[in-house]
């Protein structure tokens, strides 16, 4: 049984959906494909971001938790 490699399970580096409003002060969700599903997040991120935009995950925090900037960057 191969078991997947920490890349493959990080969400570093991949391009999600905002499915909740990020704000400046607090976390927003986002939908990011990982591990052969896609998986919510709780998201922070230095800009506001409105929900559908397209963003990238910069930074895992914990498990469920990760920053993200606007895909592509602006």
């Amino acid at each position: 049984m191969d078991v997947p490699g920490d890349a493959e399970q990080s969400p570093v580096g991949a391009v999600g959906r905002v499915t909740v409003s990020i704000p400046t002060d607090g976390p927003g969700e986002v939908l990011v494909p990982v591990r052969g599903g896609t998986e919510a997040f709780a998201a922070w991120a230095d800009q506001p971001i409105p929900r559908h935009a397209q963003v990238m995950v910069v930074e895992r925090t914990s498990a469920r938790s990760v920053i993200v900037v606007p895909f592509p960057s602006s």
